[in-house]
């Protein structure tokens, strides 16, 4: 028993540290030990186990760790003929072209967003998006879109989590998720990002329940609140069409 312990305990901490690759493409060993809380030396064996593997490969000039070849090799068998990344890019990329601004789509994960999809905006000037990014679901246009149509019992959990950010009050929170499923979107200006603004709608899929989230975002020298809210109705209307594609 105490092995199986010791072996569910390597693995979780093999996948926290491929995890780290989240957010950025190289890190250090002692980078890796930070985020992860755990001593360099246990970091560096699982290191070795991965970099053998081929999940992730080393930089001897610079001793920083990058995903390696497995990774891309799992990532060819996903499903994708059925997945709305896949499933709605066509029409993404036509909704970026038309506004000429950045165009995501995110799933609500527990208490965080993940981004899924962006396409990017071809202004020089533009909010880049990654695909994969975590957020949380306090801050945002589309964080605020994904809350406002989650149950209650998600809510409850979202406005007792410890890491709720001082800055937001909650019951200005709350308010703003009955107005936003009073009109049907969510606007943003400078709440998570500075410079930059975002709008966003719920997709709803063909089971009546929202299955995703599309946000429009770019600087906030180009887009002001009555534009924001013009980009709305767009957003809805390509939202409807994306629904049907949904399950």
């Amino acid at each position: 028993m105490e092995d199986r312990k010791l072996t569910v305990r390597a693995v979780e901490r093999a996948l926290d540290i491929l995890l780290c690759f989240t957010q950025e493409n190289d890190l250090s060993l002692t980078e890796i030990a930070s985020k992860i809380s755990l001593h360099k030396s246990t970091v560096h064996r699982l290191l070795t186990t991965l970099e053998e593997k081929g999940f992730l490969l080393r930089n001897e000039a610079t001793e920083k760790y990058r995903l390696g070849i497995r990774i891309w090799e799992l990532s060819t068998h996903l499903p994708t003929l059925d997945e709305p990344a896949a499933l709605l890019l066509p029409a993404m990329e036509k909704l970026r072209d038309r506004l000429g601004e950045t165009v995501s789509l995110y799933l609500r994960d527990d208490l965080e967003r993940v981004r899924i999809q962006a396409v990017q905006s071809r202004q020089a000037i533009r909010r880049v998006a990654q695909i994969g990014a975590r957020l949380p679901l306090s801050v945002g246009a589309s964080s605020k879109v994904l809350a406002a149509y989650a149950p209650q019992e998600v809510q409850t959990r979202l406005l007792a989590d410890p890491n709720w950010p001082e800055a937001v009050d909650k019951g200005a929170y709350l308010g703003q998720l009955q107005e936003i499923t009073r009109r049907g979107y969510a606007t943003s200006f400078e709440e998570r990002e500075p410079g930059a603004a975002a709008v966003a709608v719920p997709i709803v899929g063909r089971a009546g329940t929202v299955a995703a989230a599309l946000s429009l975002s770019g600087p906030v020298s180009r887009l002001s609140r009555e534009m924001l809210e013009d980009y709305a109705v767009v957003l809805a209307e390509n939202a409807a069409e994306m629904g049907l594609m949904m399950g």
